[in-house]
């Protein structure tokens, strides 16, 4: 592609055909002896610890006299297709069984309690996989009003915790929700949805954040919510 004995420089070349110029002197060295072994034991490391991740790995290695950083084995894992296997939390899943209602909070003022409520799910990492609370909040007062802990991620739980506050406080005119698969309506029985007659559920837009109830999950200093 690249012609060095044609009388148009080399630089004009390379811009010709966008690539840069320094990849036409570029010349491919051979991986080292030393890199190949550290790639080597990272690979028997990823056998043995399937969960570790480039921190892990690199604390391993370290361990054993590998002078490498955690970027280092973040390359090596790139370059040998390796990556750590665990279980990842995944609360925003979308249930495409879920109708998806109007959004009602656009323009609208809430500046009492009980006029629209938040409902979400947060995880928080575990020594041995996920907790997962969730938690009915007022959006004006900022009060908690129900709330759920489990080990797993169904919608069982925030009906509960609905159904909960509900019975404690009344009906709002709004529950906001996001389309998660732990989202509630779907499986609602119907004593529920008649009490909710009078207050309409309202999904969040696409990558809208229900932030009021995001702050139930403080104590998890990862704070990633749905």
């Amino acid at each position: 592609m690249i012609d060095r004995a044609h009388a148009l420089p080399i630089a004009q070349q390379a811009r010709l055909v966008g690539i840069a110029r320094s990849s036409v002197y570029y010349q491919r060295q051979p991986v080292s002896k030393t890199e190949l072994k550290l790639m080597r034991r990272v690979d028997e490391l990823h056998l043995e610890f399937p969960f570790a991740g480039a921190r892990m790995l690199a604390r391993l290695l370290r361990r054993e006299g590998f002078k490498v950083g955690r970027r280092h084995v973040g390359t090596l894992m790139k370059r040998m297709g390796i990556d750590a296997l665990y279980c990842k939390a995944n609360t925003s899943r979308r249930d495409k069984q879920h109708k998806v209602w109007p959004y009602l909070l656009r323009g609208m003022t809430i500046n009492r309690a009980n006029q629209v409520w938040a409902l979400d799910t947060s995880y928080i990492p575990m020594a041995r996989g996920f907790v997962y609370p969730t938690a009915v909040v007022d959006w004006a007062s900022r009060k908690v009003l129900a709330h759920r802990v489990a080990i797993t991620l169904e919608a069982i739980h925030a009906v509960e915790a609905l159904e909960e506050a509900f019975a404690k406080y009344g009906q709002p005119e709004i529950v906001n929700t996001d389309r998660a698969a732990s989202s509630p309506p779907p499986l609602l029985p119907t004593r529920f949805w008649i009490a909710a007659s009078n207050c309409p559920w309202m999904a969040r837009e696409p990558g809208a954040t229900t932030c009021l109830s995001n702050g139930f999950s403080e104590a998890s200093s990862t704070r990633r919510c749905t």
